[in-house]
């Protein structure tokens, strides 16, 4: 257990450290801009590309784990927007939230680097994948249910255009998808390119943890409405559980690839749940609960599925 403490307290140390910066100091939001920027723009996309342009392609070509993941991943959406409309009696347009919340994890922020640090480089390849399905299928479906919830302007005209600008636009998709063709083509860098890639690969982790305690610090901690503790109980143990029956009913599959995958599914509410309700101004306040409660009770979760990773008690055949 000593082990598992050791590997777990770097991460969730840096989100409390960035949670105590936030509550102590009192600093506009807009100070944050350039961190996320170098995150999303820079860091996070150099350390995807990194990933999938050093694996070979022949790992990334896995059909059968892409869609048992992001079935996991429907269904957890699924049952966070059932949760949502059955406790907190919301909207379709506010479950469609609820349901983001329910299956977005932080698998930008937190995924890559705590999955390398569990498993090791054998992870790389299958969280880069889960990274680019779950963020496909979500930020198609959401934009397309929002659109279908406007009764005054639907438009699958208009809903197809966001989710196609939303794909295409996003950095570390399209990095993702760099670093998968530049493993296609076998493509080689210059030592020079590599080592600066390497050096901001190095940065992702550490900043996207600080940043992400820095954020939740900001975020108010209001009423907590009832549909909340029930979407988070979705995120946290429902979605896992979830990956780990498809793992066992599509698989086999490398063992190292479903674990990793039970871990992608185990983390808390991604901060995007927040960004993407206040963009389309729907469940904005009770978002923002449940990333900050989400992220604290994950302490626990995640916690526990990493000492079962470790510990041998989640292995599969």
């Amino acid at each position: 257990m000593i082990d598992i403490l050791n590997l777990a307290l770097p991460y969730f140390g840096l989100i409390f450290i960035g949670f105590a910066c936030g509550k102590s100091k009192n600093l506009p939001e807009t100070g944050l801009a350039w961190m996320n920027f170098f995150l999303l723009y820079v860091s996070l996309p150099a350390l995807l590309f990194g990933i999938m342009s050093k694996t070979p392609f022949a790992e990334l070509n896995n059909p059968p784990f892409l869609i048992a993941t992001t079935l996991g991943t429907a269904s957890a959406f699924a049952l966070a927007m059932i949760v949502g409309r059955l406790l907190g009696r919301l909207s379709f347009r506010e479950a469609t939230l609820a349901g983001l919340a329910g299956a977005f994890g932080n698998i930008g922020y937190m995924g890559p680097g705590l999955a390398l640090a569990v498993l090791g480089s054998k992870a790389a390849a299958p969280t880069a994948l889960i990274f680019c399905c779950d963020a496909i299928f979500l930020f198609s479906i959401v934009p397309l249910l929002i659109e279908l919830s406007d009764r005054e302007h639907p438009s699958l005209l208009h809903a197809f255009g966001v989710v196609a600008r939303q794909i295409v636009l996003n950095p570390l998709i399209m990095s993702a998808c760099a670093g998968a063709l530049a493993a296609a083509l076998h493509l080689e860098f210059p030592v020079a390119v590599m080592n600066t890639l390497t050096f901001l690969q190095n940065a992702a982790a550490p900043v996207a943890l600080f940043v992400l305690g820095v954020t939740v610090a900001l975020r108010p901690l209001g009423r907590v409405p009832w549909e909340v503790p029930g979407v988070i109980a979705v995120k946290l143990l429902f979605h896992p559980l979830i990956v780990f029956a498809l793992m066992l009913l599509l698989g086999p599959f490398t063992p190292e690839w479903a674990v990793t995958a039970v871990l992608m599914a185990s983390l808390p509410p991604a901060l995007n749940v927040f960004v993407i309700a206040r963009q389309f101004d729907t469940w904005i306040e009770p978002a923002s609960v449940a990333v900050l409660i989400g992220t604290f009770a994950s302490v626990v979760t995640l916690t526990s599925v990493m000492w079962l990773i470790k510990s041998g008690q989640l292995a599969f055949p």
